[in-house]
């Protein structure tokens, strides 16, 4: 089979990049990353502009952007062991697409916050197709290849972090929200047309294969899974913790810019700049650090040195030093990334990684939608300083939850190499 065949020359030099899947998947994450930071860069702008800064109707766009992450992660992994993954992700993209022209529609008629729905709708059509995209990479990338395929996507990332903003800024400033949505819906477009290279989807090896149980059975089993587990079970309580920080600085960013650095908001772009640089460092870096640490007491040292940047945003109001700690916290998320990937493939058997997946992921997202719920109103009533410090306390605690865990050892038989993605 065509998936079989890609996977033979797995140990040859750039074997990888001349998979026929791999370079599809490439492809049609470039098209949707640009049109993602075109997207959600001109909505961010074009918000400010409506409501003159209001923080609440800021937040809202992070809310509309990460609920559907908390409610639909767990269901959309469930189904992407039952759906066929190529097509799941092709009617995605072409769904995505429809909802944009909805959208345009909507702004025609001069109902900015249409632009909420965009974001919002989006957002639940990937939480169906990143899991598919997932098991395809399982069927079609040989297991020895996975890591280097899920660095390239770190560094895809990075690189995106870094021109994303930019690019977002300059189509929305040039041609204004109308093109900037336009765009999101033709990247969809064109990522769907490009999918269609994958090779076909597997069949089941029987009719009744995946109804021998129930989703709601499944995903009641993939619960208790985690909640026997102590190290999963604990890694709720971090991920929640860690989740409620971060929905504090995914918000609170552009009030940095403003009011401590006396910038315009378009200076956020460069903020975010320094993230992604600091991200591609950072990616480089820890393949040496994981060889040498423990993916728990990484995660720790992560968590703590993100405590201590968050802390310092919240307070500087010299624009070098704020950026220097831009850049360094963007250098820890490839070691937070890398150590929580470990941690699931370690202590998961691999039947319920993709359950523990989707639980572990929306306890981070879900308390980060609830925060930056609720960030919005206390920016009116509290100062910025006070809210970063908020958020590095929560980052400490999380921090402080793993240090039972220091002297856990992974059981042998929860570690399937190559199963992290």
């Amino acid at each position: 089979m065509t998936s079989n065949q890609a996977a033979v020359p797995g140990n040859k030099p750039g074997s990888l990049l001349r998979n026929r899947f791999f370079q599809t998947i490439v492809m049609s994450n470039i098209f949707l990353q640009i049109g993602i930071w075109v997207r959600n860069f001109a909505i961010l702008l074009y918000v400010t502009e409506q409501t003159n800064n209001d923080p609440i109707a800021v937040s809202l766009i992070s809310v509309a952007e990460f609920s559907p992450i908390f409610l639909f992660a767990f269901i959309g992994g469930t189904f992407a062991d039952r759906w066929k993954p190529k097509r799941t992700m092709i009617w995605c993209d072409l769904l995505s697409a429809a909802s944009v022209a909805v959208v345009l529609a909507a702004l025609v008629y001069e109902s900015w916050a249409a632009v909420y729905f965009a974001t919002f709708i989006s957002a639940i059509l990937s939480q169906f197709s990143a899991p598919s995209s997932m098991k395809l990479f399982k069927q079609h990338v040989p297991q020895e290849q996975l890591q280097g395929a899920m660095g390239i996507f770190q560094t895809l990332m990075a690189l995106f972090m870094v021109a994303g903003p930019s690019l977002g800024t300059i189509v929305y400033q040039n041609f204004g929200i109308h093109v900037s949505i336009a765009i999101m819906g033709v990247a969809s477009l064109l990522s769907a047309l490009i999918l269609f290279r994958i090779p076909q989807d597997e069949e089941a090896a029987s009719p009744d294969e995946t109804k021998q149980t129930t989703v709601m059975t499944e995903m009641v089993e993939g619960l208790r899974y985690v909640w026997r587990s102590r190290v999963l079970r604990t890694m709720c309580i971090t991920f929640a913790l860690a989740g409620l920080s971060g929905g504090i600085a995914h918000v609170m960013g552009l009030f940095v810019v403003t009011e401590r650095l006396g910038k315009p908001k378009e200076f956020l772009q460069f903020m975010l700049m320094m993230s992604g640089f600091g991200m591609l460092v950072g990616g480089a870096a820890v393949a040496v650090i994981a060889k040498k640490m423990a993916p728990v007491k990484m995660l720790a040292l992560a968590l703590a040195v993100c405590a201590v940047g968050t802390l310092g945003v919240g307070y500087s109001t010299n624009v070098p030093f704020t950026l220097a700690l831009q850049f360094m916290m963007g250098m820890i998320f490839p070691m937070i990334h890398i150590s929580i990937n470990t941690i699931m493939l370690k202590w998961s058997d691999a039947a319920f990684i993709g359950r523990v997946s989707g639980t572990l992921g929306p306890m981070y997202m879900g308390a980060m939608v609830v925060m930056m719920a609720i960030t919005g109103p206390l920016k009116t009533v509290l100062p910025l300083t006070v809210i970063y410090t908020i958020s590095a306390i929560l980052m400490v605690a999380g921090t402080l939850s793993l240090v039972p865990l220091f002297k856990q050892q992974a059981p042998e038989k929860a570690e399937p190499a190559g199963l992290s993605a």
